[in-house]
């Protein structure tokens, strides 16, 4: 019989309870929410037209592709990642939809099915995937998720460098606990409306390959503090 105190055993427990506060709270938060999304959406609906939602395939746990689902905040959004065409395209409501990131309301559905996590490194575009080294891509060894350590540590403000550090540490040191402080600091961070755009950038800035701009920061736990 299995030794309930195993680390496995702990492991599993700790991911299932982390899958159930996942359901409770993203089905909570939809039917809270609810007069907020469609407030929001006939705002996207009025102002920029149809469609109301911004769809794009995402890289998701072991690689598995999904499609998440976020307020449009673009003019002429697409499936197409091209942030180069973020600044002309950015419209001022969906400025502030990305400022009080009410653009990521839909996302709970995301979180309720399964393709995501309410923490876990941001999933990325599809379009990224030749261009991740192997340890990189052990960023999709967990769900991603809504918020993650990168997220409350400069979220777009920071390089890949240090975004792929943040990720792999959360990684490696997943806990309940880890998640619960990250948890609190999203919503210090969204209050602050903190990292929302990479210097000299609109959004974020593309991902082209791991370049050596700049070094992984020796103390990449700091956010777990």
């Amino acid at each position: 019989m299995e030794d309930p105190y195993t680390p496995t055993s702990q492991a599993s427990v700790a991911s299932a309870v982390k899958r159930g506060v996942d359901v409770a709270v993203s089905a909570t938060a939809l039917l809270v929410a609810a007069p907020i999304l469609v407030v929001v959406a006939v705002a996207v609906l009025l102002g920029m037209g149809r469609p109301v939602l911004f769809r794009q395939h995402r890289i998701g746990r072991h690689g598995r592709e999904f499609t998440i689902l976020k307020f449009r905040s673009m003019a002429d959004g697409g499936d197409a990642f091209s942030p180069g065409d973020d600044q002309a395209r950015l419209t001022p409501l969906g400025r502030w939809l990305r400022a009080t990131s009410l653009d990521e309301l839909p996302s709970l559905w995301n979180i309720l099915r399964g393709d995501m996590s309410l923490v876990g490194p941001r999933p990325f575009p599809t379009s990224y995937r030749d261009l991740y080294t192997p340890d990189e891509f052990r960023r999709h060894d967990v769900r991603p998720g809504l918020t993650g350590l990168a997220q409350v540590n400069g979220r777009n403000e920071l390089g890949w460098a240090e975004r792929f550090a943040y990720d792999l540490y959360y990684v490696e040191r997943w806990s309940l606990r880890l998640d619960a402080r990250i948890l609190a600091r999203t919503a210090v961070a969204v209050l602050r409306r903190q990292g929302i755009s990479a210097p000299g950038a609109a959004t974020a800035h593309e991902f082209r390959g791991t370049a050596k701009e700049e070094a992984v920061p020796a103390t990449a736990g700091s956010g777990s503090r």
